[in-house]
């Protein structure tokens, strides 16, 4: 791991729907992030049902086609206990080397209590979220097997395959790598991420609660024989530049952005944190906190209806001077 803050851009998916940008411009500003040269990572959001959107893989494999530099992820695979795990591991692999190895996997569990992620659930018979963390797991087994090559044969309370293998393998070896995104402080979940993952997602709300979150799961690694040292992260966050006189303004749109996006208004007291937002400099302030806190990767939503003038103020005002520090 290098040291400095690695950045991200997260493609919002979600906003084809409600007219925030369109699918060619989504895959364009892709190529903008992979040519301007400060940012490492696009990023796009997941789900069937519960928070419809452009299909993950279908839109990483264009990404993919039209860039050559940045890793790719998707933040997060809230799908992944929905999905057969060995048609999963197919695609993605797939996917990796479509993209000649520059995929990161981020697993996910999912849920809600939204009518549409209740009626997702309903779908796919899932009577809890204690089955959605049962198949996560299972599945995330499964798949890393897969991918080592190996016949896999496996029996759980979900899922079973007797002598299953898959004919394409990921450019990466032995495999890619399984994050987990997880924002609870709870013991489970983050004993999760020290087990059976490579790496943890969060969108906890401050730099010090991702400092104590993270030092828990290094600890939690050390108890499984797992070197602590070794996991990433990244927080999936948003933000806005914007100019002094406009920064309030700036942050009433955002949060009109994020309302529209995610069919519900964000309390002030979280979207304070969730959004990094400002003049250049600020925004280049609240990433340095961030950077203290231990944190690796941090993937960033535009938050505005004017995606392309964002990416622009970020390449040229915002990412530079972080660069410096």
């Amino acid at each position: 791991m290098n040291n400095r803050l690695s950045i991200g851009l997260t493609l919002a998916s979600r906003g084809v729907m409600y007219g925030l940008t369109t699918a060619p411009d989504l895959v364009r500003l892709a190529e903008i992030a992979d040519e301007s040269g400060v940012y490492d990572r696009v990023w796009v959001g997941d789900s069937l049902l519960g928070n419809p959107r452009l299909e993950s893989i279908s839109l990483l494999s264009a990404v993919a086609a039209r860039t050559r530099r940045v890793n790719l992820g998707v933040a997060c695979m809230a799908s992944t206990p929905l999905r057969d795990p060995v048609l999963l591991a197919t695609q993605w692999a797939s996917l990796d080397q479509l993209a000649e190895g520059r995929t990161t996997f981020v697993a996910c569990a999912g849920g809600g209590i939204s009518p549409e992620k209740v009626n997702e659930a309903r779908y796919y018979g899932i009577e809890n979220q204690k089955q959605r963390f049962g198949r996560l797991s299972e599945a995330i087994q499964v798949i890393r097997r897969l991918w080592s090559g190996e016949r896999v044969t496996f029996h759980g309370e979900y899922f079973n395959l007797d002598d299953v293998t898959i004919g394409i393998r990921p450019t990466q070896k032995p495999g890619i790598p399984i994050w987990i995104a997880s924002d609870t402080p709870a013991e489970s979940g983050l004993r999760r991420v020290a087990r059976l993952g490579d790496g943890w997602m969060s969108a906890v709300g401050t730099p010090e609660e991702f400092s104590e979150r993270m030092k828990r799961i290094q600890g939690y690694a050390a108890e499984y024989g797992r070197s602590a040292d070794s996991y990433g992260n990244v927080l999936y966050s948003n933000i806005h530049v914007t100019d002094s006189a406009n920064r309030e303004a700036a942050y009433a749109e955002s949060k009109r952005f994020l309302a529209l996006y995610y069919g519900q208004e964000w309390p002030d007291e979280i979207l304070r944190n969730w959004l990094v937002f400002g003049t250049p400099d600020e925004c280049v302030t609240r990433l340095r906190q961030w950077e203290s806190a231990g944190l690796q990767n941090i993937t960033l939503r535009l938050c505005a209806w004017d995606q392309f003038g964002q990416i622009k103020r970020c390449i040229e005002e915002v990412l530079p001077k972080l660069r410096q520090s």
